[in-house]
């Protein structure tokens, strides 16, 4: 018997995100072996270089993430957490004391390598940033519960302009150091410099992503997918909401003071501490969070490096071809690369597609 023929609507977006990769990957590899036989260092020194600020553009969409996946909310407030969070750092490795106080940091006076102080401070200024983030969520997101999502947008916009202006007049004219142990230092490979904060960024993401991918398999993690999917279904199977709500702000506040601290250091910043652009962070890495898909952690990780891939290489041999675009231009690139990746997968690369009955 002749076997039935099955006729089926295809989605011709189905197969969008592999063509669109195998595309950029396609391209990438032509490009590439043109310019390592070209100039090898260069060619390792751009490449470390995207890396690096792709890493840091997945941490903070990392944050995005973590925060839109249980509140259904994009925080506009990421970014002047990312800075709140580097300048906690601030008050205590350079200042020398506890945020907010008079009170000498105890972590200073230990002794003993100068690293290991600085990554203790680390860790403490973590912690002050997710308490941030507890407190935000408790005081300004709870209550918001069940209310429309987009008030609870608008109410991280307000957020944002407080938390700026808190920057604004802590940073004032002056820069906040980080008393980053490697400064703006590295290897060379030829005559090209490879910073260490390209290597720092990348291995801070890969741990980040790491943990999440583990989180997300744990008990706490099923209980925020829970909430995110259907909040009514998951407080009815006993999930407490208003605690998933807690652990996400804190742990995207973490996230996005880790931004915050690598938005510093090159190849951001080259002024290894925060000043009023610090908190820009966010919009730079919001293509980013488009184009993998707000609710993909996965999404984050290969939308950050894209991301930062196109807009550094842009800049490094696009420059001589396009300067009549000016020298801002390589910022741009990130917004058309975001553009494309929803012309072609309009909820991002792997992002949940939303199906509406009528």
């Amino acid at each position: 018997m002749a076997a039935a023929l099955r006729l089926e609507a295809v989605d011709p977006r189905r197969n969008a995100p592999l063509a669109f990769l195998t595309g950029l990957v396609g391209a990438a590899l032509v490009f590439g072996a043109v310019q390592l036989a070209n100039d090898p260092g260069l060619f390792l020194q751009t490449f470390m270089k995207s890396m690096g600020l792709g890493s840091t553009y997945a941490l903070i969409a990392l944050g995005f993430v973590l925060i839109f996946k249980a509140t259904q909310t994009v925080n506009f407030a990421q970014g002047a957490l990312a800075a709140t969070g580097a300048l906690f750092l601030s008050f205590l490795a350079t200042d020398g004391n506890i945020p907010f106080t008079s009170v000498s940091n105890p972590i200073n006076s230990l002794g003993g390598p100068g690293w290991m102080s600085w990554g203790l401070n680390v860790i403490v200024a973590l912690a002050f940033a997710a308490a941030v983030g507890l407190v935000v969520e408790r005081l300004a997101i709870r209550p918001m519960i069940g209310e429309p999502l987009f008030s609870v947008a608008v109410i991280t916009l307000g957020l944002e302009i407080m938390f700026r202006v808190f920057n604004n007049d802590a940073v004032e004219v002056e820069f906040r150091p980080l008393g980053v142990p490697w400064l703006a230092n590295g290897f060379k490979v030829g005559d090209r410099l490879i910073n260490w904060s390209f290597i720092a960024a990348m291995v801070t993401a890969a741990a980040a992503f790491v943990a999440v991918y583990f989180f997300y398999r744990s008990r706490l993690g099923i209980a925020m997918r829970a909430v995110a999917f259907d909040q009514e279904a998951a407080m009815a199977q006993g999930v407490s909401v208003g605690r998933v709500f807690a652990i996400a702000w804190a742990a995207g506040a973490v996230l996005a003071a880790v931004g915050g601290i690598f938005a510093t250091q090159p190849p951001v910043a080259q002024t290894l501490s925060v000043d009023q652009e610090t908190a820009n962070i966010a919009f730079r890495a919001l293509p980013a969070v488009i184009l993998g898909g707000l609710d993909s952690a996965s999404g984050a990780l290969l939308g950050g490096l894209i991301v930062g891939v196109a807009e550094i290489y842009a800049g490094q041999y696009a420059a001589g071809n396009v300067s009549w675009l000016g020298a801002g231009y390589p910022l741009i690139v990130p917004y058309i690369v975001m553009i494309i990746g929803l012309l072609i997968r309009p909820y991002g690369l792997f992002g949940t597609p939303e199906i509406r009955r009528v």
